[in-house]
């Protein structure tokens, strides 16, 4: 199964190579309105992916043959700040999580500070949230389960 996940993440990588989703020129251009490529990829990954989810959700079973459940999560503040946090972070750095794999296995040097960077606002948010959880109204989040 370990196989399987490289293989599909190495594919990933190359689409997002190959596309221009992962080059910050492009990313930049797409924030300042100068370069319309990404929002087409972007669009063109939400027309593709609706209706798989919805044949997903219809049809599809887990390995052992259960019907497959994809539950809902509730929407509450931390999505919006979440939201901006990962768009600022995403302008700037011209990478999101998947791009920043891809530009260090790129040998783009410049991608280790955004991995650095993003391990570090990661960290912050597992010792802020219990802080910022009452003020903001957040939801618990469930520990070791991968589910939060």
């Amino acid at each position: 199964m370990v196989l399987l996940y490289l293989g599909l993440g190495t594919l990933f990588g190359f689409v997002l190579s190959r596309s221009g989703a992962a080059d910050y020129n492009f990313i930049q251009g797409m924030f300042l309105f100068t370069n319309f490529q990404l929002y087409g990829i972007i669009g063109s990954a939400v027309a593709f992916t609706a209706p798989s989810l919805w044949l997903l959700k219809r049809y599809g079973k887990t390995l052992t043959g259960k019907p497959l459940v994809i539950e809902l999560k509730p929407g509450h503040r931390g999505n919006v700040v979440g939201g901006l946090l990962f768009g600022v972070g995403w302008s700037i750095t011209g990478m999101c999580p998947g791009p920043i794999l891809v530009n260090i296995g790129e040998g783009k040097v410049y991608a280790v500070a955004a991995l650095a960077g993003a391990l570090i606002g990661a960290g912050v948010f597992g010792v802020a949230y219990p802080k910022l959880q009452r003020p903001m109204q957040l939801p618990a989040l469930a520990r070791g389960t991968g589910d939060g």
